[in-house]
This record gives C-alpha cells, sequence and structure tokens, in this order.
C-alpha cells in the first residue's frame, strides 16, 4: 500500500535534505486488531522516514510493549511522537493526513533543529513555566485551520520540556472529542482546565496557557 504520490514524496525529500539538521526518531504505536487507522497511518509514517537517512522509525506494539506504552503514557493509538535531541513531548494520535500532514513535515524539522519558530516573547514566558502542561488539540483532516494550532502547542513542546501537546484527530476518537464537547475544530484543551476553540494568534494562545497555570 502506498500512500505519497512520486510527487509528495519528491517534494518532501527535497524538503528533508534542505531543511533537517540534527536526527529524528519517530516512535509509533500500533497493533494489529481493533485498531481501524493504524495499517494506514504505519504505512504514511514508513515512507516518510523512508525519504530521510536523518530519520528512524521504530514501531511498538500498544499491548506487547506496555512498558513503553506507559513510560510515554501512551493511552490509545495510533500513536506517533518525534524525538530529536531529548524526548519531545510532540504527539499525533490519530492518521496525520489531509492538512496535518504538512504539520507532521514542519514537526520533524524542528524536532531536528531542535528549536521552535515561537516569538521571543513567548519563549521567555515558557521559559518561566515549572509545573507540567497537558495541551490537547482536537483537529479533523479536512480543517485548513487546525495546523495552525498544533503548530503553536507542538512547539512549545519543543521549547519547554514542562509542556506535552496532543494532536487528537477527532472523527477516529468520537468517544473523546464527546468528552470534551467538541462542536467544532480546532478545540484546544489545557489540562483539563481551560479550553477554546478557533485557531488563536500564538500570543492570545500563550494566555490560555499562561491561565491554565493559574490553576495548577
Amino acid at each position: 500500500m502506498v500512500i505519497l504520490k512520486d510527487k509528495d514524496r519528491e517534494f518532501v525529500r527535497s524538503k528533508f535534505e534542505k531543511e533537517l539538521e540534527g536526527e529524528v526518531r519517530i516512535i509509533y504505536f500500533t497493533q494489529d486488531f481493533e485498531c481501524e487507522y493504524c495499517a494506514e497511518t504505519g504505512e504514511l509514517l514508513k515512507e516518510v522516514a523512508s525519504l530521510s537517512n536523518k530519520i528512524r522509525m521504530e514501531t511498538y506494539d500498544f499491548e506487547r510493549d506496555q512498558d513503553k506504552a506507559r513510560k510515554w503514557n501512551i493511552d490509545k493509538i495510533p500513536a506517533t511522537l518525534l524525538f530529536g535531541q531529548r524526548e519531545y513531548g510532540v504527539r499525533f494520535f490519530g492518521v496525520p493526513s489531509g492538512y496535518e500532514f504538512a504539520t507532521l513535515l514542519e514537526d520533524i524539522v524542528d524536532v531536528s533543529r531542535g528549536v521552535s519558530r515561537l516569538s521571543r516573547q513567548t519563549k521567555e514566558a515558557l521559559a518561566s513555566i515549572r509545573v507540567p502542561i497537558h495541551i490537547k488539540v482536537f483537529v479533523t483532516p479536512t480543517c485548513p485551520y487546525c495546523p495552525r494550532a498544533v503548530r503553536i502547542a507542538h512547539q512549545m513542546a519543543i521549547e519547554t520540556e514542562y509542556v506535552t501537546a496532543d494532536m487528537i484527530e477527532a472523527i477516529e476518537f468520537p468517544q473523546l472529542a464527546n468528552k470534551y464537547g467538541v462542536m467544532a475544530v480546532p478545540k484546544v484543551i489545557i489540562n483539563d482546565l481551560v479550553s477554546f476553540e478557533g485557531a488563536l494568534p500564538e500570543p492570545q494562545f500563550l494566555h490560555y496557557v499562561m491561565h491554565a497555570i493559574e490553576h495548577v
């Protein structure tokens, strides 16, 4: 099963050759049954990883490798984690397809460099955080505004080890979307205490993160 078209493969290969710096580990959790989107996600990640010798993919079974799932707090699949110089809290739950494929590529580049593209003001604010922050961003593949929210969240995770940021594909995890009252995407939930809808500008996104800290 081939996911990427030839022209897409060449685009990604060229992008990686020009922009990747350090090595990247793609950590993927899957299983052979009761996971409708695992096969597609795994194939997509394999194709992406094959396009650069700086990318290494590690695949784990959600059931058989429970020790690793617990280590990285993986509670649903398909799950994709991106590591670079350290174990960044950059995570995808569901297929990173549609508009989110571009998010995956940009995240891989950022992880390879070990730096975010956030503003100096945002970086300074994040440097002051000393409590765990867990950001969940619910998306759908056809939402053109969702990548902006996911990218900000993931860059925050790259910037500080106190932030973990999840992209969650709402269609693939309907019970979770229902639990958090996802009626429109992107919807962002921070520490299960603060939430907002829409692709807000970086300063406003940061405002909600800092507001969530007040409740920790």
